[in-house]
């Protein structure tokens, strides 16, 4: 089912917590919504469900119009990041509880429990009680629950944020598989940038209310549209620069940009696995390593230049530089983005 949203606007006093926001979700499609504290992510997710009354504008799901509709009749499933079962409940019940509003008789319900029980990766678990089960347990638990009526549309509101990460890992590729097997729509809010580039079809970075950047995750990831964009998802290498012919003169001396880059003042960024760390001497810029950091699968390390801000290069586990060791430093173009 698609959902759309026309120049929603929401505000707290004077402050805008959505300002004119426009948002399409496809119908299968997932798309998750990242952004800072205060920007706004969970405010949208709350117009939609009917929780919160926009000040302007409309929300459409399958073409209707939900103004007026109350949340109970939308037709959305809801998973928030606190699970919010029935303590009181055991497995069984707290699934069947969306079952039962909707009218379905008991036999009905107890078929559909189980079936969705199975579905999320817990068989026979309907006689258990909610306060033996695991985090990650709870977890699907909730999903099963938001899923068994068949919404409309699905809606999550930080779905793992309690989970230890490799956990939510795990879940992550799991959800993503359900929901495609489903063919369920789904809107996510997230402040986990990993979980949601796994998660979705399509990203949406917000800040202040409005949407700064919408995409698919490769294209977000790879052409930020905007500094804001860029910093929010770790990219700290951004320095002016004035470009002209195939280079942007900077701070950091000559940057190779794009072939047809139009001239002219810019802000460069350069992602980390394009600073590229050879022999002093080699190279124009000469660094000072000031700090390294193990990532796992590679080794982040901090670069001070003799001006301007410091850089961060991806080095291989086998060779990065050593703290306070002087380093050259070349720019591989292909890791260049102009901003504007």
């Amino acid at each position: 089912m698609s959902l759309s949203l026309k120049g929603v606007t929401v505000r707290f006093g004077e402050r805008a917590a959505l300002d004119g926001v426009d948002l399409d979700v496809a119908e299968h499609e997932i798309v998750c919504v990242l952004g800072p504290s205060g920007s706004g992510k969970s405010t949208l997710l709350r117009v939609v469900a009917g929780l919160q009354r926009a000040d302007a504008g409309r929300v459409f799901l399958g073409g209707e119009d939900l103004d007026g509709v109350p949340t109970h009749r939308r037709g959305v499933g809801l998973m928030f990041q606190d699970h919010q079962l029935f303590p009181q409940r055991d497995v069984g019940g707290n699934v069947a509880f969306g079952l039962r509003m909707r009218g379905l008789r008991r036999r009905e319900a107890g078929r559909t429990v189980a079936e969705t029980l199975e579905l999320v990766g817990l068989p026979g678990a309907e006689r258990r009680a909610v306060a033996t089960l695991s985090g990650g347990e709870q977890q699907r638990v909730a999903l099963a629950r938001a899923l068994a009526p068949e919404p409309r549309l699905l809606m999550l509101d930080e779905p793992l944020g309690q989970l230890d990460r490799g956990l939510r890992e795990r879940l992550v590729v799991e959800l993503r598989a359900l929901f495609r097997r489903l063919g369920t729509t789904v809107l996510a809010v997230t402040h986990d940038q990993g979980e949601a580039f796994a998660l979705a079809d399509r990203v949406v970075v917000m800040r202040d209310g409005r949407v700064a950047q919408a995409g698919t995750p490769l294209e977000v990831w790879q052409r930020p549209a905007s500094e804001f964009v860029a910093r929010f998802l770790g990219f700290d290498n951004i320095v002016p620069g004035t470009v002209s012919g195939a280079r942007a003169e900077t701070v950091w001396g000559a940057v190779p940009v794009p072939p047809g880059t139009a001239a002219g003042a810019c802000r460069v960024l350069v992602r980390p696995g394009g600073v590229r760390v050879v022999p002093v001497g080699e190279a124009g810029l000469s660094c000072a390593v000031t700090a390294r950091t193990f990532r796992g699968d590679h080794v982040a390390v901090r670069l001070r230049p003799e001006a301007g801000p410091e850089l961060e290069a991806s080095c291989g586990l086998g060779g990065a530089p050593e703290v306070g060791a002087r380093v050259g430093v070349t720019f591989d173009v292909a890791e260049v983005v102009l901003l504007p």
